[in-house]
């Protein structure tokens, strides 16, 4: 069975999502660890009441973003979240990861943005979506590679914007279907079900 490494920041509220899936015997993974930059962070008591071992590596005690991230990595072994059997989810880890990161987890680390991409990437995609004037927006879960928000698209939700709405509002109802798509693509990562063709993804 692959074994799940999920890295978070805030309330990890997605990570609880994934995790209460795997409780309910919907996701046929291990979920080894929750690892966390931030020591105060919500999402660690969460984990820890589904059962789930917690980390915390503060970033203020490395030098650099690589030596930092070979710290993740190392911790990430010893759990058994390996590049052979492993897959990591990033769930609201407010951290761009290393080039090396990626490379060494090729096609294993995962992300949901609020937002449908390629449109509104990077911070505060809600309110660039808004402002931009559209009338519909979302979330996608996608491979991380080098860029930000640039990896192959697993799967999309649609959320239409309302008259009057805030980027308070909005995501309070993106979260809501972000809550519903990450499990379902962690289950078809488990399951095998996902192919990679170049930029595409196919479902089987």
């Amino acid at each position: 069975m692959l074994n799940l490494g999920i890295l978070i920041s805030g309330g990890g509220s997605n990570m609880e999502s994934i995790l209460k899936s795997i409780k309910q015997k919907k996701i046929p993974i291990n979920p080894a660890v929750v690892i966390s930059n931030n020591p105060d962070a919500k999402g660690l008591i969460r984990a820890q009441k589904l059962g789930v071992k917690t980390e915390v590596i503060e970033n203020k005690d490395f030098k650099d973003r690589l030596e930092y991230d070979k710290k993740i990595i190392s911790t990430l072994e010893n759990y058994g979240v390996t590049p052979k059997n492993g897959l990591v989810c990033l769930a609201g880890f407010m951290r761009i990861i290393s080039p090396e990161f990626v490379k060494k987890y090729k096609n294993r680390i995962i992300n949901i943005h609020p937002a449908l991409l390629p449109s509104f990437q990077g911070l505060h995609a809600q309110k660039q979506a808004i402002d931009y004037g559209s009338k519909y927006s979302g979330c996608t879960v996608h491979f991380v590679d080098s860029g930000v928000d640039t990896g192959p698209i697993i799967l999309q939700a649609i959320v239409k914007i309302k008259k009057g709405d805030t980027e308070k509002t909005l995501s309070k109802r993106i979260l809501k279907e972000e809550h519903r798509i990450y499990p379902k693509a962690v289950k078809l990562f488990a399951e095998k079900k996902i192919k990679i063709s170049g930029r595409k993804t196919i479902i089987s």
